[in-house]
């Protein structure tokens, strides 16, 4: 845990960055891909357990529970638009339409991952390659608009993309294994090197349809989630410490792959949000729940969410780190996006934070 300076200076930035955004956002467009963490409705259609426009998700949102975001407000990639200057929420690719799609599109979608049949147990998802393929739509459609390739190109080469994948293909996939075979095919190690093969090859993607701005998270401690907790019981750490030492395999070799792309590809500038040191590095004051859901779980939907039946989540869940037994409050997005942008410590990212990255 950090000192108590480290809180102050915490507190400060984010009151600094939430404060003084205004104007013209430092890029004209913000395109997201990610899973249940970054999710805002594109689930609320498709077949699956995995969605989230329920009571009481979205119960400190303006629009209420049907927005589908798997928090009880904004989730990270909301407070990220609005710290590099958006004054409105990025559209869902489910509802994106007009020229709205000119500003960004978020892609993302719970359950989603990596793999193309992570989280197939809860039905359907939208995973990194179908999300690849909605964005080359969007890409037409941008054309479509400015009726120009080289325009198009421009723009697309001045947004900011965040990426947030990984955490389903190890949660729904790999530690899963009555519906997956993963973990009986490959080694902790094998697995990390293979996952991180295929990523690396869809963010080339991503670069060639025009990404230059790319800031990508990597996986957090799984093993802290309070769904990993009940189900595994604690070490000594507190946590799982077999699955945090999983993730850690995957991360180290995302480093090694992250700087190839940067050497690599012309133009690169992809950058690393890491969300081990951000979780660790010393939450802001005000948290006092680490361990435990403000909600009530539920045992009839998805592993995990919050249930159905209409139960009033905690009321002071500013105070919660934690919504569901998987998911960040809206106040533990804040503090994760803030940090994300604005690096309180040199391991919070790298080689710079989103701030240093859209200023170049």
């Amino acid at each position: 845990m950090s000192s108590c300076k480290d809180h102050i200076v915490l507190m400060i930035s984010m009151f600094i960055m939430f404060s003084m955004v205004k104007g013209q956002p430092q890029v004209p467009c913000y395109f997201i891909f990610g899973d249940s963490i970054v999710d805002n409705g594109n689930n609320n259609n498709l077949i699956t357990t995995a969605k989230a426009n329920y009571f009481p998700y979205g119960i400190d949102f303006p629009n209420g529970p049907q927005n589908g975001r798997f928090t009880n407000g904004r989730n990270k990639a909301d407070f990220i638009a609005e710290l590099i200057g958006f004054n409105s929420s990025i559209p869902p690719h489910a509802t994106a339409s007009g020229n709205e799609i000119l500003r960004g599109v978020n892609y993302g979608s719970g359950v989603a991952g990596i793999r193309d049949e992570t989280g197939i147990r809860w039905g359907d998802r939208i995973s990194m390659n179908r999300q690849l393929l909605n964005h080359q739509v969007t890409i037409l459609r941008i054309n479509s608009i400015l009726r120009n390739i080289t325009a198009t190109r421009s723009l697309l080469n001045k947004c900011l993309y965040t990426v947030d994948m990984g955490n389903n293909d190890y949660l729904n996939n790999y530690l899963d294994p009555t519906f997956y075979p993963s973990s009986r095919l490959y080694t902790p190690d094998r697995f990390a090197t293979i996952l991180v093969q295929q990523f690396e090859g869809q963010l080339r993607r991503l670069h060639r349809y025009g990404a230059r701005k790319v800031a990508v998270s990597n996986i957090g401690l799984l093993g802290c989630l309070p769904e990993e907790t009940r189900t595994y019981g604690r070490n000594a750490s507190g946590c799982v410490d077999f699955i945090n030492n999983y993730v850690q395999l995957f991360n180290q070799k995302l480093k090694v792959s992250i700087d190839n792309l940067n050497t690599n590809l012309p133009n690169a500038r992809f950058i690393i949000s890491n969300q081990t040191s951000i979780s660790t590095g010393g939450p802001p004051i005000g948290f006092t729940v680490f361990d435990s859901p403000c909600c009530i779980i539920s045992n009839t939907t998805a592993k995990g969410q919050c249930s159905n039946n209409g139960q009033t989540p905690c009321s002071n869940r500013n105070q919660y780190v934690f919504f569901d037994n998987f998911h960040p409050t809206e106040a533990a997005n804040r503090a994760i996006a803030t940090r994300s942008n604005t690096a309180l410590l040199p391991t919070d990212s790298y080689p710079t934070d989103i701030r240093g990255l859209v200023q170049t």
